[in-house]
């Protein structure tokens, strides 16, 4: 199964949802391991150390940095960028319906977006 890292700015009710349905999933928040101000590369460069998928509210920033270390040869296991106006729980659910289809390398090196099309 997947294991994630959320960054600082990530949405607590969508982490809390995604363990209450899901508790064998892992999810650590950047703010408990990491300085609340770290820079984008920073969080990615963490996630990458853990193996930890990244999910984030940011695309305006984070997808240019996770491609930014693919094109440069760095390991990325992948970022999952959920749309800030989406419903709590389509947030959790889609997430969860990704989680439980696919396996964990489909991610790798890849960023997604949620809501999916």
């Amino acid at each position: 199964m997947l294991t994630f890292m959320s960054d600082v700015n990530f949405n607590g009710k969508i982490i809390r949802g995604l363990v209450r349905q899901e508790p064998s999933l892992s999810v650590v928040r950047f703010q408990d391991v990491g300085p609340q101000n770290a820079a984008d590369p920073e969080v990615l460069d963490r996630a990458a150390k853990e193996g930890r998928v990244l999910l984030t509210h940011d695309r305006k920033t984070m997808p240019n940095f996770a491609n930014a270390r693919v094109e440069g040869g760095e390991k990325m296991p992948g970022v999952i960028v959920v749309n800030d106006r989406m419903p709590i729980g389509r947030a959790i659910d889609e997430i969860l319906s990704y989680v439980r289809r696919d396996p964990p390398a489909e991610l790798e090196n890849l960023v997604m977006y949620v809501p999916m099309s």
